[in-house]
């Protein structure tokens, strides 16, 4: 009875943590249930700019794989799973329905790859900003990240990321 009390309190403290954000700058980290979600940032667009684009890095942890299927955010109007392709010369961005994320795996979403993209922006991306972003998987449901509006893409500083 006490080790199902004791697994309960850590459950609950885990999930507790993995809705917190850190307001302190974009190198940040979401502890995301099993997911660790690093980085989330977006570019400063002018103010005529009617789309944007959201990048992080995605880590499982877990021996179980999953799938991005959706993200949602007040801050456009739309927002879709992206990826770039090469056809010959040509490089284009293309709508996906999902992204798979394997078992003890990691997914980049870097520029030139996999991103959000944001359509019809309520408000400029200026930099500074934060707002909300919901990424929607198959199997952990929906986990809610804070986005960093940046000047330009963060330095990747590896094992300097804050854990929540």
């Amino acid at each position: 009875m006490l080790l199902r009390l004791v697994a309960t309190v850590l459950l609950g403290s885990a999930c507790l943590s993995a809705n917190a954000h850190d307001h302190g700058h974009a190198d940040q980290s979401h502890a995301a249930g099993a997911f660790d979600i690093q980085q989330v940032w977006s570019r400063a667009m002018p103010p005529s700019a009617p789309t944007g684009a959201v990048y992080f890095s995605l880590q499982n942890p877990t021996d179980e794989a999953d799938r991005l299927v959706g993200v949602r955010t007040e801050r456009a109007e739309k927002a879709e799973l992206h990826t770039h392709v090469h056809e010959g010369e040509v490089m284009r961005m293309q709508q996906v329905e999902a992204v798979d994320v394997p078992a003890s795996g990691q997914v980049e979403f870097k520029p030139g790859g996999y991103h959000v993209m944001l359509f019809k922006l309520s408000k400029p991306l200026v930099a500074g900003d934060r707002f909300p972003l919901t990424l929607i998987f198959e199997n952990a449901g929906d986990v809610t990240v804070e986005v960093s509006v940046e000047e330009q893409a963060p330095q990747d500083h590896g094992a300097t990321h804050m854990h929540h």
